[in-house]
Formats: C-alpha cells, structure tokens, sequence
C-alpha cells in the first residue's frame, strides 16, 4: 500500500507578520505588503511554510483592522488589492502561503452594510445586525462590551440600540441571517480564488452570540454555523484554519 503524503500544513511552521511594523518600501514609516515582498527570500531561508498577516483588509484602524470596512479591499496604508494579489503570487514562488486575518463576528461601523443598515428599520441590510427596540438611557440589558461601557448603542433616529461586544464602532454581525452567512461564504470563496493558504478566524466562539440571554462565546449555534462555512468554503481547498477562541469547551 502506498502511503498518501501528509496534508502541507501537518508540519507548517507559520510566522506571524504585523504588516505596519514589518518593512517600509516607501518611506512614509509604515510597512506595507511591498515590504514584505521584498523579504520573501530572507523569509524562504528562514524555512517557513506560511505567514500570517495581521488584518491588512480596508479599514478606520479603530481596532488595528479588526474593525473592517471592505472584506474585499486592503487598506491604503499597506498597498493596493493589486499588491495583495502580487504577494500571494510571489509567496508561493517561495514557497510560502499567505495566510490572512479574518474578522467575522463584526465589521467597521463604516462597513456600506451597516451604512445602509441604520438608513431604516426597512432597508435590506438592517438585519444584517444585531438590533433591539429601547428607549434612550434604558438599554436591553446589562451587558458589557470587552473594551468597556455597555454594549448597547443607542441610535435615536431608528429608536433601537445595536449590540457591539468589542468597540462601538464595532457592530456584531447577525449570524442568524442566512443572507449575511452568504454573503461571508461568497467573500471567503472569493479570496480563495485569489490564492490564499488560510484564515485566521478572529474571535470565532462569538458569532453565535444571543444577547437577550447575555450568552456571548459559545451559543447554541456556534457548531453549526462553523460547520456550515466549512463546507460551504474551507472543505473546497486545502487550507489551514485557525480559530481564536478564548472560552471554547
């Protein structure tokens, strides 16, 4: 019987890079995905398998790119999706695979979905998020967000609070619409057209958050809507995923 060959990332090593302070190719004091093209060599000798990139996708930089505004952009500061598309290709002639940083319990309050989410309660993105009838300085519950104050934001023109566990301007996705999972599905699929060896999974324990019952990691759903996106994407390549998960049982 012939032996199969190990899957790649069986015996991966994976270096992390922090993109705005790994190398600066322009000389605005910022690193950049040219940068990091430029050191693919060193980084072959060092015999790596795959880097991980802190977020590089468009953002405000409230939370160092963890609150994100396009899913399918990379942030000024590092380059241009051109770039991007140019170091998963370079990479690989290295013989290193590009790893991104994805954050999908949430996205930037300047995300076009919740821009047009908070236009009305009616509008086709507003479900797109976790939202909850009040009235002003009676927020739902008590429930504290990770970076302090409630997690509740009151916005007067809709009179409804929306749920953030993170930064305020860190709106938490609504996972149980089926529209939003499709559209996370489509999204990660479309990376992997372009390349990618894999995805860390920011803060993924919480997208089955049910805030009525102050359950933020691990709800009830958690299993399933990870099971779900791994068919639906990951299952359709050879890809390695992280999760981060502070309070996985």
């Amino acid at each position: 019987m012939v032996k199969t060959q190990d899957k790649w990332w069986k015996h991966a090593v994976v270096y992390q890079i922090y993109p705005r302070s790994f190398q600066d190719s322009n000389g605005d004091g910022i690193g950049d995905l040219k940068g990091i093209m430029e050191r693919l060599p060193y980084l072959e000798k060092l015999g790596i398998d795959a880097i991980w990139l802190s977020p590089v996708c468009r953002s405000p930089q409230d939370d160092n790119g963890y609150d994100i505004s396009d899913y399918q952009d990379i942030d000024p500061m590092f380059g241009t999706l051109e770039d991007m598309e140019e170091l998963i290709r370079k990479a690989k002639d290295h013989g290193i695979r590009i790893i991104m940083d994805l954050v999908l319990n949430h996205t930037s309050d300047e995300h076009r979905w919740f821009l047009e989410a908070k236009k009305s309660k009616d509008n086709p993105y507003h479900d797109y998020y976790v939202w909850r009838d009040g009235t002003e300085d009676t927020p739902p519950n008590e429930m504290r967000a990770s970076f302090g104050g409630s997690a509740w934001e009151w916005v007067p023109e809709l009179g409804q609070y929306y749920f953030h566990q993170f930064s305020v301007k860190q709106p938490d996705l609504n996972w149980e619409n089926e529209k939003v999972r499709r559209e996370i599905y489509d999204m990660i699929l479309w990376w992997m057209d372009k390349g990618v060896g894999g995805f860390r999974l920011d803060v993924i324990d919480q997208i089955a958050k049910e805030p009525d019952l102050e359950i933020t990691a691990n709800g009830p759903m958690l299993h399933a809507f990870i099971r779900e996106m791994s068919r639906e994407t990951f299952q359709k390549g050879e890809l390695i995923t992280v999760g981060e998960a502070w309070g996985a049982d």
